[in-house]
């Protein structure tokens, strides 16, 4: 777990402190954030990336081939630029997990 943390801590992603979500370690890189299950061994399965809002995790989703981020009573669209980055930070956090 110390290699991956090192990994992490290299591709400037943050461990976010989330003891409301005891199962899952949050993890944030500029606005983006993905729950990682907690095992006993460190980090297990991941789940999708998103971007942290006011109002929660809002997850990327496409309507009629443009982008959006959609959480409970939100719906933001989304640029190139943000998908862009959203697939990057997702990238990172797997690799840095491997």
């Amino acid at each position: 777990m110390i290699d991956q943390l090192k990994r992490l801590e290299a591709a400037r992603i943050q461990l976010l402190p989330a003891g409301e979500i005891p199962k899952h370690f949050v993890l944030e890189r500029g606005g983006f954030v993905v729950l990682v299950e907690r095992t006993e061994g460190g980090f297990g399965q991941l789940g999708g990336a998103g971007l942290l809002t006011g109002h929660g995790f809002a997850a990327l989703v496409w309507r009629a081939g443009k982008p959006f981020f959609v959480a409970k009573d939100i719906d933001l669209p989304a640029d190139g630029r943000q998908v862009e980055e959203l697939r990057a930070f997702a990238e990172d956090v797997k690799t840095a997990l491997r």
